[in-house]
């Protein structure tokens, strides 16, 4: 006798802002996902809707608790588990704001926003999808906000001292106002 498990049915989306803080011009995507999905996949979405390749570690801290992966190597032992928390269950009616941290070695911080938590419509939008953003995600591995800035400075003056090594590092041109709304949800599309 085989029992299936069925997936909890979505009841709200949350309507995501995210902010890539320390940065100017501001880097943002407007993302909206159910209620059912767990932090852990809000980890990958919010990834694939930036732009990152989720190659570091990360952290929430929404309400005063940490969530991610525990890990005692990292003195992480009051962090919860991500794996085990919905974005409904965490963010319930009463959150507005919480923060995401990617890559501790380069500290990108996200403020993330609760702009709507709207009733699912069964089609519409039951599922996690970028709605909109602006800018090009920082590349990864560059040396967080002010390498960044450094970047940017060399790749766009060719008498930069930097600027043929970064040139070569990145393998071209940087576009920092390019951002795909597309690609986005193509990104996100794959985690299915």
């Amino acid at each position: 006798m085989s029992t299936k498990f069925q997936r909890a049915k979505p009841q709200f989306a949350y309507q995501l802002r995210i902010e890539l803080q320390h940065i100017e011009p501001l880097i943002w995507r407007r993302i909206l996902v159910p209620d059912t999905v767990k932090l852990a996949k809000l980890d990958r979405l919010v990834q694939a809707a930036m732009g990152w390749t989720n190659s570091h570690l990360h952290e929430w801290q929404i309400e005063q608790r940490r969530y991610g992966m525990p890990n005692d190597d990292w003195g992480s032992s009051d962090v919860l588990d991500e794996r085990k928390f919905t974005v409904g269950a965490v963010l319930g009616e009463q959150v507005s704001e919480f923060l995401y941290s990617y890559d501790f070695g380069d500290g990108w911080d996200h403020r993330i926003t609760v702009e709507e938590r709207l009733p699912i419509q069964d089609g519409h939008n039951d599922w996690a999808m970028c709605l909109a953003g602006e800018n090009a995600c920082p590349p990864e591995d560059v040396g967080g906000p002010p390498g960044y800035m450094d970047f940017l400075e060399a790749m766009h003056n060719t008498r930069h001292e930097q600027h043929s090594d970064y040139w070569r590092w990145w393998g071209g041109p940087f576009d920092a106002r390019a951002f795909s709304i597309n690609a986005a949800n193509m990104a996100i599309r794959k985690l299915r």
